[in-house]
């Protein structure tokens, strides 16, 4: 695991209990907090929610609702969440932020589109005394906490579970098609690094990174890759999300493979846990949306209120930016979800009913799997 990321399981049940402590010390920054008093506020607190993109199923689907949720239920139905997505706009999602600022909120949740363009608006709003927890994506600037996976990790299970599907054919012959996501997002340089050094066994044919992480210019990608290789000689194809992972298997589908290599993929998308009933796709990574979504929530309402004691706790490790050392942080655990724990993971956990799964169309697939 990333050494910066540690006490996963630590964060993890964190989010679960809030621990009742007395009032502490300073509010806090991306270092160390002062020793001022902090601001006590009850539970009218106005928290801002800004979501990079809506391509991505589990923005509108899991992270809002469960936020939203999450602010009523901790401030007793007091507490308001104000909510804006940028639809992939990084110069959109600044006027949001900075209209926030006006509006006065008093802590920010932040999935940066571009986490350095982002940087002067998390400043403006630090400067206005606002506090700025980054979410799933670490903005620059001064921000107060961090909450995400360890993204290293992450693509170190892709990429592992990769090379596990290539079984006895793994080796440097094995060629290897990575598509990796948006250069501008700095978990994918993560995801990257983490995969790279979990696939020194085989070859990387080629290696792609995909601007907007858009299923179309993955699918682009793989087609180039297709053009050099030759879609039989593509041994496997090292997908960073579920999105693109499905235009990895239009491309190949259309350059005439029945049987597909096995194809990784991250967010445990509806549509990806179908293409890996039908074997179209081998894995995915589960990355419980509901802890990361509960957690941020609680640590934006209780730095809010200035219960600092509460805020630390959630967040015990400390990670650092290009800008800020230091910065808190909650890591989240993830899971490699394949055919076999598919109920074990999506399902027991109420993220898709077995009803949304298993449509018509996939029927035979999740007979076969005992999903039912």
């Amino acid at each position: 695991m990333n050494s910066r990321m540690r006490c996963a399981a630590a964060a993890s049940a964190a989010s679960v209990l809030v621990v009742s402590l007395s009032a502490c010390g300073g509010v806090l920054s991306g270092d160390d907090s002062d020793s001022s008093a902090p601001v006590r506020k009850g539970n009218d607190v106005k928290i801002g929610l800004l979501l990079p993109e809506k391509e991505t199923a589990r923005y509108e689907k899991f992270d809002h609702p469960i936020i939203k949720r999450q602010v009523s239920e901790l401030t007793e139905g007091e507490g308001q969440l104000v909510y804006a997505n940028a639809g992939n706009d990084a110069g959109l999602q600044n006027k949001q932020l900075e209209k926030m600022i006006e509006g006065k909120v008093d802590a920010l949740i932040v999935d940066p589109v571009d986490a350095k363009l982002i940087s002067a608006s998390v400043q403006k709003a630090k400067d206005a005394g606002i506090h700025v927890i980054a979410y799933d994506r670490l903005a620059e600037g001064p921000v107060d906490a961090y909450v995400g996976f360890d993204n290293e990790h992450v693509g170190q299970t892709q990429a592992r579970e990769l090379v596990a599907a290539l079984g006895d054919e793994a080796g440097k012959s094995s060629k290897i098609v990575m598509i990796n996501g948006s250069p501008t997002d700095p978990n994918a340089a993560g995801f990257k690094a983490g995969a790279r050094a979990a696939l020194s066994s085989v070859t990387i044919a080629k290696s792609y990174d995909t601007e907007g992480w858009k299923p179309e210019n993955a699918k682009a990608h793989m087609e180039q890759a297709i053009s050099s290789i030759g879609a039989s000689d593509i041994a496997g194809v090292y997908s960073a999300n579920d999105g693109m992972a499905g235009g990895a298997v239009q491309a190949l589908k259309e350059a005439g493979l029945t049987e597909l290599p096995p194809i990784t993929g991250q967010d445990a998308e509806l549509a990806a846990v179908q293409r890996i009933l039908t074997g179209d796709q081998y894995m995915t990574v589960y990355k419980p949306y509901s802890d990361e979504a509960a957690t941020a929530a609680e640590m934006a309402v209780r730095i809010a209120q200035g219960r600092n004691i509460e805020f630390e706790s959630l967040a015990p490790d400390k990670t650092d930016s290009p800008t800020t050392k230091n910065v808190r942080t909650a890591s989240v655990r993830v899971v490699a979800l394949t055919q076999d724990n598919i109920k074990e993971t999506v399902v027991k956990d109420g993220f898709f009913k077995v009803s949304e799964i298993c449509t018509p169309k996939y029927a035979a697939a999740c007979a076969e799997a005992g999903l039912k």
